[in-house]
C-alpha cells in the first residue's frame, strides 16, 4: 500500500501556502494527514485565528472518515442537517463538511491521505490545497 512521504507532505504544504501568497488569500492554516488520520505537516501562517489549525484538521480528517471530498461533504450535510448533526457529535467536532477538505491520490488512484485548508473562503482554501497536491506529483479529489 502506498504512503504519503513526509517529503511529499512538505510540499503540498508549502506550495499550498505559495498560492495563497499568489493570490492574496487571507493568512491560511495547511494540515497534512496520512490515509490515517494522522499529521504529517502543519503550517500556520502569522495572522492566522485561533481556531484556524482545528478547523483545517477537521476538514482534513472528516473527508477522510466519510471517504468523500468537503465538496460533497457539503452538498451532503445541506440535504441531511440531522445526520451530520450526529456525525459532529460522534467525530468529537473533528468533521467539518466543507470545500478546503480535499483527498489525495496517487497517480494510480490511490487515497493516501487529505489536506484540509481553512483562513480564507472555502473555495479559496480548496484552490490553494488542490495546487499544492497537484505541485506533489499527487491527484486531488474535491467532489467536483
Amino acid at each position: 500500500m502506498p504512503e504519503l512521504s513526509l517529503a511529499q507532505a512538505e510540499i503540498i504544504a508549502d506550495e499550498t501556502l505559495k498560492k495563497g501568497r499568489e493570490i492574496k488569500a487571507k493568512p491560511l492554516t495547511v494540515v497534512v494527514l496520512d490515509q490515517g488520520g494522522h499529521y504529517k505537516v502543519v503550517k500556520r501562517e502569522d495572522g492566522c485565528g485561533l481556531l484556524r489549525a482545528d478547523i483545517a484538521r477537521a476538514k482534513a480528517w472528516g473527508v477522510l472518515g466519510m471517504g468523500q471530498a468537503g465538496r460533497e461533504l457539503a452538498r451532503r450535510a445541506e440535504s441531511m442537517p440531522v445526520f451530520f448533526t450526529g456525525l459532529a457529535a460522534i467525530s468529537g467536532g473533528k468533521l467539518v463538511p466543507l470545500p478546503g477538505g480535499v483527498l489525495i491520490h496517487t497517480p494510480e488512484g490511490e487515497l493516501v491521505g487529505s489536506v484540509g485548508v481553512s483562513g480564507d473562503l472555502s473555495e479559496v482554501d480548496e484552490q490553494c490545497a488542490v495546487h499544492g497536491i497537484k505541485a506533489a506529483g499527487l491527484v486531488p479529489e474535491t467532489g467536483e
